[in-house]
């Protein structure tokens, strides 16, 4: 059980959807724990990728067992379970984290066919908020048209993401982790966490 420091976020209903940028997921577990600690309940939602997929950084049953031992919920890992998320209303706002290139394209075109999307389409449904926190190497490229488009869609706001290797990965952007809290408490508010572009780190 975590003890509950704070309670800014107490009562508030919050689907975490995490998909496969596999590399940043260390520094997304924490941010779960630090919603908890505020007060939030989190319903974990898997893409097909991160459901299943074995890597370097971890194994998948161990990385779901984590998962729902922390936040003592069943994970959502199917379209059909992620569906009723819409007409049931069941969450206040759905945080992405980390969010692909591929994740986001597919969003910004209107394409639902993993867990992940049809969450965030369901969220969108009823006019609730999304937050995306972006880990793409092509954010700067290719997807920096995808990016764009969801800026400006209504109900989405963006964790402050910047590029995390510009010599190497010029194309590459990577939120800043540790801002979800506080950039889901700004978009239960309506308001996107500003600024939105951080320098080097």
């Amino acid at each position: 059980m975590i003890e509950l420091k704070e309670t800014r976020l107490r009562g508030v209903k919050i689907g975490f959807v995490l998909t496969g940028s596999h590399c940043t997921i260390d520094g997304v577990i924490p941010e779960i724990k630090r919603l908890i600690n505020e007060g939030a309940e989190i319903m974990p939602i898997l893409s097909y990728t991160m459901n299943f997929t074995d890597n370097r950084f971890y194994q998948a049953e161990d990385l779901k067992k984590t998962i729902t031992e922390l936040t003592n919920h069943e994970i959502v890992n199917t379209i059909v379970g992620a569906e009723p998320i819409g007409p049931q209303k069941l969450l206040d706002i759905v945080v992405v984290a980390p969010a692909t290139g591929n994740t986001i394209a597919k969003l910004a075109n209107g394409i639902a066919d993993t867990p992940a999307l049809m969450a965030i389409k369901a969220q969108l449904r009823n006019q609730r908020p999304v937050v995306i926190a972006v880990s793409s190497n092509d954010g700067l490229g290719i997807n920096a048209r995808n990016i764009g488009m969801l800026l400006n869609m209504k109900n989405i706001y963006f964790v402050p993401f910047r590029q995390d290797n510009p010599t190497e990965k010029a194309n590459s952007l990577v939120a800043s982790m540790n801002l979800i809290t506080e950039t889901v408490i700004s978009a239960l508010q309506g308001k996107q966490i500003q600024p939105l572009l951080l320098g080097p780190i």
